[in-house]
């Protein structure tokens, strides 16, 4: 039989533990740097005593600098989501700027010169990476390309966006994060997911990107507010950033 490379082999379940006995891990993830995350988003958290991973972008965080650099200095992960997020040019707002006429050479100057900016900024530099949109190529046709390799070259972790299920962090590739979308979603979906991760001793992200009423990709702030309260009274449940967490599974596998 021939031997698979180590970096595919199966991490037996025994092998993994999460800290202080708990049975699942949950982080709550934030896209685009809006506004609504600074006024409401982060108050909520902060009432509950929680951390939330935040993937700015670089047009937002420049207009409110000192917000951005506050929250990181209150334990909130500032991450990357590239400098221009770049999307297909299927979405209409994305045809000046579209990931099929990219190469993997400007995606990466895209990654390098955005946790350089974020460093620059917020004091801090992004360990973990949002794709935009979800997508992960470059290119077109014959030409195509993923760029999960780079993420996996420059950061701990990348996240993916709207999956269908929690990831398994005996088996979880750390540079592709499966998360789920929260927005519109009421809480008995959110604690329905939550539960599933639980019973399977799995880690949940969720994406979020507006915090307000129940407008598009927005969670409505009284959900997220009672979503907080239930998981901060689920103590066998760890609710950390994104980074946080994939430095345990990481270190746990080495």
């Amino acid at each position: 039989m021939t031997d698979r490379p180590a970096d595919a082999q199966r991490f037996p379940v025994e092998s993994f533990a999460w800290p202080a006995g708990r049975r699942a891990a949950v982080s709550l993830t934030f896209d685009d740097a809006r506004q609504s995350q600074v006024a409401t988003g982060i108050p909520i958290l902060g009432r509950h005593g929680l951390r939330g991973t935040f993937f700015v972008s670089i047009g937002s965080l420049e207009q409110r600098p000192d917000d951005w650099k506050r929250a990181a200095e209150t334990g909130h992960e500032i991450a990357n989501h590239t400098l221009t997020h770049p999307c297909s040019g299927n979405f209409g707002f994305a045809h000046g700027n579209a990931l099929e006429l990219y190469t993997l050479d400007r995606m990466e100057d895209e990654l390098t010169e955005a946790s350089e900016t974020i460093e620059q900024l917020v004091g801090v530099r992004p360990r973990t990476f949002a794709y935009p949109c979800g997508q992960t190529y470059v290119g077109r046709g014959e030409n195509a390309r993923s760029y999960v390799p780079l993420v996996a070259r420059h950061f701990l972790a990348g996240r993916n966006a709207f999956d269908e299920i929690h990831n398994d962090p005996t088996f979880c590739d750390l540079a592709q994060l499966f998360s789920l979308d929260a927005d519109q979603k009421g809480l008995d979906t959110l604690l329905g997911w939550v539960g599933a991760a639980r019973a399977a001793g799995g880690w949940l992200i969720l994406m979020v990107h507006d915090i307000g009423g129940d407008g598009r990709q927005t969670i409505n702030a009284q959900v997220l507010d009672s979503l907080c309260r239930e998981l901060t009274a689920t103590p066998d449940v760890w609710v950390d950033t994104m980074a946080a967490v994939a430095e345990h599974i990481a270190a746990t596998r080495r």
